[in-house]
């Protein structure tokens, strides 16, 4: 139903409450044909038509535009509010019921732009459940929305969100075609903070497939655009996603040099929970870029646990930050410090994308491997191989084969190792 049929539905009831004909109503500044024409949705009244309207017929403008009252509209707006604050808080849980509770009060009926305000905020906290199959389709459900609805800033945050949400679910070619719909058109927006966003969105799906030839392409375009914007948000997105690339083509010290930088820049410019998990998700890709550096890695992670565990940060955000810390313990040839994270990590995989799963499971065969408890780490590896069978052939899964292989040749099963080596070979075609 249209704006002005509502509006008009909304003036025709009050006016009917208060026991006003139309001529009543409109006597003597309008004529009754113009205000039959507005009740039957026939004309489009004037701001001003609105006012007087609001005035005659004693009720509040907020409620003739909106079909809600001052009084309801301020509960809507503060329920909002304390829906974001949840979510900016790691409150995940609370935010998504928060939202649900506002969309399925039905206040937000007449709202568009609120309704879609915690159409998205759901879709995000639905996301940060681990729910990743639900925030899909409530991000597919925006954007196939009334385009006048979607701002283009809004398009693209829900271009950005649903190819992460792909990519985290394994669905790594939707999650190149959702970011290339925008950035491969033949005309592409001018460079902001939300287009360089989703340029890393798009270059982690490449890298995630495994075609680095086509990452490495994004990587100067996505510099370039970032010094051109110049903002401390827009140069970090850019340059950590330039050392993801460099890490992936086993340039370690062009890395480290541009994970350095990102650092530097966003701990001049970051509130103290974005800093910590950065600071997790830093030492995490060091470890990979540096094994070598796996003191400096674990030292980093265990000073921002208080940050990590205790304020607002989500359930993968506290997973990956334990996943990491096992990883620095197990390089460090600790794996009795690493079998309480690992625990802990088993302990929150409810929900939680597959891959990072395997890569939970696989830590934890390590550990107990390297414990001597065998059979604790076959049982972690047969779980990883059950999700493995189940993921498509990427290299990250031939990587994750591999991997098992090694583990299960540790724990001295050779015929189940040679089965994994081949299977890693699979994946990459051999």
């Amino acid at each position: 139903m249209a704006g002005q049929d509502l509006v008009g539905q909304r003036i025709k009831a009050v006016r009917r409450q208060r026991g006003l004909s139309q001529a009543q109503l409109a006597h003597p500044e309008l004529s009754d044909s113009y205000v039959s024409l507005i009740e039957s949705g026939k004309r489009t009244p004037t701001p001003a038509v609105l006012e007087l309207l609001a005035a005659k017929l004693d009720c509040s403008l907020t409620y003739l535009i909106n079909g809600v009252t001052a009084e309801q509209m301020e509960e809507i707006e503060l329920g909002l509010r304390y829906a974001e604050l949840a979510l900016q808080n790691g409150e995940v849980v609370e935010a998504r019921t928060r939202y649900a509770e506002l969309l399925d009060g039905g206040g937000l009926a007449g709202l568009p732009q609120l309704r879609q305000d915690a159409e998205y905020g759901l879709a995000l906290a639905t996301e940060a459940c681990g729910d990743l199959d639900e925030a899909i389709a409530l991000l597919d459900r925006i954007r196939r929305s009334d385009p006048s609805e979607v701002s283009p800033e809004r398009h693209i945050s829900i271009a950005i969100a649903l190819s992460r949400c792909h990519r985290e679910r394994g669905d790594l070619t939707q999650a190149v075609e959702v970011a290339e719909r925008i950035l491969g058109g033949a005309v592409r927006p001018a460079w902001n903070e939300k287009l360089i966003e989703l340029g890393t969105t798009l270059l982690a799906a490449h890298v995630g497939r495994g075609d680095l030839l086509r990452a490495q392409q994004i990587v100067p375009e996505l510099l370039s655009a970032a010094e051109s914007v110049g903002t401390p948000r827009a140069i970090v997105l850019a340059q950590w996603a330039a050392a993801i690339v460099a890490v992936e083509a086993g340039r370690g010290d062009e890395a480290v040099a541009l994970m350095d930088k990102s650092l530097a820049i966003h701990s001049e410019n970051a509130d103290v929970r974005s800093l910590a998990v950065f600071r997790c998700d830093y030492a995490s890709v060091r470890l990979i870029a540096r094994p070598l550096d796996a003191k400096l890695c674990r030292d980093m992670l265990v000073r921002v646990e208080a940050e990590i565990q205790d304020s607002a940060t989500t359930v993968l955000h506290k997973l990956r930050w334990a996943l990491g810390l096992a990883r620095a313990e197990l390089l460090l040839g600790a794996p009795d410090r690493a079998e309480p994270q690992i625990r802990a990590v088993c302990g929150m995989l409810d929900g939680i994308p597959s891959e990072l799963q395997t890569d939970a499971r696989l830590v934890a065969g390590q550990t107990f491997a390297e414990l001597g408890r065998s059979e604790e780490a076959l049982r972690e590896l047969a779980e990883a191989a059950d999700l493995l069978e189940s993921l498509p052939t990427t290299r990250y899964i031939a990587q994750s084969w591999l991997t098992t292989a090694r583990i299960l040749e540790r724990v001295d099963e050779p015929d189940r190792s040679v089965e994994a080596y081949h299977k890693a070979l699979d994946c990459v075609g051999l």
